[in-house]
């Protein structure tokens, strides 16, 4: 099975006692479906897997499931964990819900050697039940894998068909081309246009679609008939994240899962709000209307 195209990631609404917002999460998953997207999927970085007790992480996966099933939409499941035991658990419980994927990161508090790394994918393999595996391998992993490094673990997971990660300049694009035919490959969703000339992007699962997920649907859409225009509109996209959003990572030290909630709240296409959970600082509500101005004028086709 092969997965492309534009994913959008479920946020996770917070309320004030710290409670996840369950009829804010359902509003929010029906935007996502009304959207037209290539796929939704939860519990990545932004949606918060960090934060969730198991009982949650089940009420969260049910909900995708019913919601995305109902609406006719693919959906893919993280499973992700920092302790390996927990992600067996999620990826068997997840599996139960026949989702396209699920989506896994590799243990994260002790750096696995590349035998552990063989290991650990195929402990997630064997509770998968025969459902198809995304690897979540981030800028900020403990151990981030270069291209040849993917190959050869990947070649001990067949299971696995896609990949989500960061890309880099065009020597890593390509060493991508050269170790990494024949998987998907998920760039930042900034940087889509740019995989997509470059050969190698099937898609991104989404911080663009986080500000606006029709208008990056539309965008992602227009990239096989009218791929220069595409890329004219992720210059400014990229304009708009390094003036206004990315400094409030760089220069006041906020985590991607606040950035891209602020990106919901800029676009204003759910009620998901901006709160994360605590001991995680958010970033101030007070802050959008400023940065929404900003982006009708830099990227008016998303807002």
């Amino acid at each position: 099975m092969m997965i492309s195209g534009n994913w959008a990631t479920l946020l996770l609404p917070i309320d004030t006692d710290e409670s996840i917002d369950f009829v804010r999460l359902e509003a929010e998953l029906e935007a996502l479906t009304a959207a037209g997207m290539d796929g939704v999927y939860s519990n990545g970085s932004a949606g918060e897997f960090h934060c969730q007790t198991e009982a949650e992480y089940d009420s969260v996966q049910m909900l995708l499931a019913e919601t995305c099933e109902e609406a006719g939409t693919p959906f893919i499941i993280g499973a992700c964990h920092t302790d390996p035991l927990v992600s067996a658990g999620r990826v068997a419980r997840a599996a139960a819900l026949r989702p396209s994927a699920i989506q896994v990161i590799l243990p994260d508090w002790v750096t696995v050697t590349d035998a552990e790394a063989v290991d650990f994918m195929a402990m997630m393999r064997e509770n998968a039940g025969g459902i198809p595996l995304v690897l979540y391998n981030p800028p900020h992993a403990k151990r981030v894998l270069s291209p040849r490094a993917l190959r050869q673990l990947l070649d001990t997971a067949p299971d696995v068909v896609g990949v989500k990660l960061g890309d880099g300049d065009a020597a890593w694009y390509d060493e991508a081309r050269q170790w990494l035919s024949g998987v998907a490959l998920f760039v930042p969703g900034h940087h889509l246009a740019t995989g997509v000339r470059e050969g190698v992007a099937a898609g991104a699962f989404s911080n663009v679609a986080c500000l606006s997920p029709i208008g990056a649907q539309k965008w992602t859409d227009s990239m096989t008939e009218d791929l220069e225009g595409a890329l004219e509109l992720e210059s400014r996209i990229q304009r708009f994240m390094d003036d206004y959003i990315v400094p409030f990572k760089l220069k006041h030290g906020y985590c991607n899962a606040a950035l891209d909630k602020l990106l919901a709240a800029v676009g204003g296409w759910a009620p998901v709000g901006t709160r994360l959970r605590r001991p995680y600082r958010w970033i101030d509500q007070e802050m959008v209307p400023r940065i929404r101005q900003a982006a009708r004028d830099l990227v008016p086709e998303l807002v």
